[in-house]
């Protein structure tokens, strides 16, 4: 770093000339664009990208760009100050308009990717039948540089068609972008790997038509069309590099699809193992060494990963492999939901079936990952030695998501080891009552004497046959907690992993829709909250955030489930 970096990172980057002076654009650099793309930007209509990992495409700006928010604590992590939100080209690039920015470092792109379904590929969706057409149909990456001697790259959600619009309008309804906003910085602050939120603009003129769900409407399906304002959130992450992007490549080489489909996976699982693991990986071995401990590192973050979300209630809800993201973070909020009343088989999307409940979330898993080792397979055919250690990686998969899992419950429960039938008998409770996940084990986390102070959990009196098992549960629980030495770090701990405030949708509704009307005090409100998840807050928030659904946002559309949410 130069001294002139260093000294923008000490002091903070106030302007955008000073933030743009930071980019560097390996993936353009190091990567290869599609041959049929255009120099200018200028493709936006969905086409078959038949090769190339990336098109260049600038976005679509937004009419009458209006600030709502920003992150203000990545800011201070990226080493930028507050008031360069004010800087009217920042505005410009973070609502879209890179045109009228003038520098040549503005400069903006997609890339592709393949679908595949629990392990099953997919080309029906694509328009050309090929699967060529699957991609970034509205999002678009804009910048990628060193900030704070980390490397970022900063993409517009909602930024209109590229070349994998598949005939979509490319945008971004405020709903779901406030939703992805906000859903990013609960996970970032639960400690959760995943994309990051920047910034978060809206048009104070556009619209779009969107089915969606009518007042008090308990269909399944959305009944009406709501006309929404658009919106642009940028998010942020080390890449967007994804399971479907390596599994795209393979499937060409695997075809021999034309003459440089072999080195193009080559390439871009090299940039891979750059960008996401090389202080974990020493890219001097040999190729085919540095591939096995890619899949053996990718394996033991997507197992923790995915325990992760399972400890705070989350739900990806479409856990493709093109919504997989190969460093092992948390990519792409689309119809997810967190779990309040404990459910196995939650799941807030009504398109998403069984196969991506909550409890199918390992699963799922290992599916994306059966993809991967696919991908890099192809890699290494002619290395016996190498190959074999591939496959023992791969076969050992649930093994190691089942150690990730136990060890996960036996710390949301203070157990100083895994107690199968403890646990079991829990979940197994869980299912049969009606009770609050997050608020469960929340109280349980003050270590309580008595079972009865956990009855606020419950959404309603448990039967007497319930209660018994319950009773004996706890006492059980109880007696191994006791028997312990410090309680008193045994409930801190606890209460570091059992979070008190989550994601309520019921909650979160009235802050979108108050700001589709020009309010956004509702959404800036429950940022403050949901940054800081695992703390105390004031009485006031307690009684407001920190309780049961109402019935009546048991069944309601949009709130309880919703068929998409874009």
């Amino acid at each position: 770093m130069s001294s002139h970096e260093k000294q923008l990172s000490s002091s903070g980057i106030t302007s955008f000339q000073e933030f743009i002076r930071h980019a560097d654009y390996s993936f353009r650099t190091n990567l290869s664009a599609d041959p049929a793309s255009t120099d200018d930007g200028n493709d936006h209509r969905a086409r078959e990208v038949c090769s190339g990992h990336f098109v260049p495409v600038n976005p679509t700006p937004l009419t009458d760009p209006v600030y709502i928010t920003h992150s203000y604590n990545f800011f201070e992590e990226l080493g930028l100050q507050d008031e360069l939100i004010k800087d009217h080209d920042f505005i410009k690039m973070f609502s879209g308009d890179l045109a009228s920015i003038n520098s040549p470092q503005c400069i903006g792109w997609a890339t592709g990717y393949a679908l595949s379904i629990y392990g099953t590929e997919y080309n029906q969706q694509c328009p050309f039948g090929t699967g060529n057409g699957y991609g970034d149909g509205r999002a678009i990456s804009v910048f990628e540089g060193l900030l704070n001697q980390k490397r970022w790259e900063m993409q517009l959600k909602g930024s209109g068609p590229t070349p994998y619009c598949r005939g979509a309008d490319g945008r971004a309804v405020l709903r779901s972008s406030v939703r992805e906003f906000l859903a990013q910085e609960l996970m970032h602050a639960q400690g959760i790997p995943t994309t990051r939120s920047l910034t978060l603009f809206a048009s104070q003129s556009q619209t779009v038509m969107r089915p969606w769900y009518s007042e008090q409407s308990q269909s399944q399906d959305p009944d009406v069309l709501v006309d929404n304002p658009i919106a642009i959130s940028t998010r942020v992450s080390s890449s967007f590099l994804r399971v479907g992007q390596l599994e795209l490549f393979a499937r060409r080489a695997r075809l021999d699809a034309h003459p440089q489909a072999f080195d193009e996976l080559k390439m871009i699982v090299m940039h891979l193992i750059e960008r996401e693991y090389k202080n974990e990986i020493d890219q001097s071995l040999h190729f085919a060494d540095q591939i096995v401990l890619l899949a053996r590192t990718f394996r033991e973050r997507l197992c923790s990963l995915v325990s992760n979300w399972l400890r705070v209630g989350y739900c990806q809800g479409n856990f493709n492999s093109d919504n997989c993201a190969a460093g092992g973070f948390t990519l792409d909020y689309g119809p997810f939901g967190f779990c309040e009343l404990f459910d196995p088989q939650f799941q807030p999307w009504t398109g998403g079936g069984g196969h991506f409940a909550f409890l199918n979330q390992p699963v799922a898993a290992e599916a994306n990952f059966h993809m991967f080792w696919k991908s890099l397979r192809l890699l290494i055919l002619d290395n016996d030695k190498n190959l074999e250690e591939l496959d023992q990686i791969r076969k050992d998969f649930e093994l190691h998501m089942q150690a990730k899992l136990q060890d996960m419950w036996s710390k949301k429960l203070g157990l100083p080891q895994y107690d199968r039938q403890l646990c079991d008998g829990l979940l197994q409770l869980l299912e049969l009552s009606k009770v609050d996940f997050t608020i469960f084990f929340r109280e349980l986390s003050h270590l309580p004497t008595d079972f009865s102070a956990l009855n606020k959990s419950f959404y309603t009196p448990l039967p007497k046959q319930l209660e018994v098992q319950w009773q004996s549960w706890f006492d059980q629980w109880h007696l191994l907690i006791a028997s312990t030495n410090n309680q008193q770090a045994i409930s801190q701990n606890m209460l570091k992993i059992n979070p008190k405030y989550t994601w309520r949708e019921w909650l979160i509704v009235p802050a979108y829709e108050q700001a589709s009307r020009g309010d956004y005090s509702l959404i800036h409100q429950i940022q403050a909250i949901l940054n800081q998840p695992y703390e105390e807050q004031t009485q006031t928030i307690e009684d407001q955030y920190y309780r049961l659904r109402p019935n009546s946002f048991f069944y309601a559309g949009g709130v309880s489930h919703y068929s998409c949410s874009s």
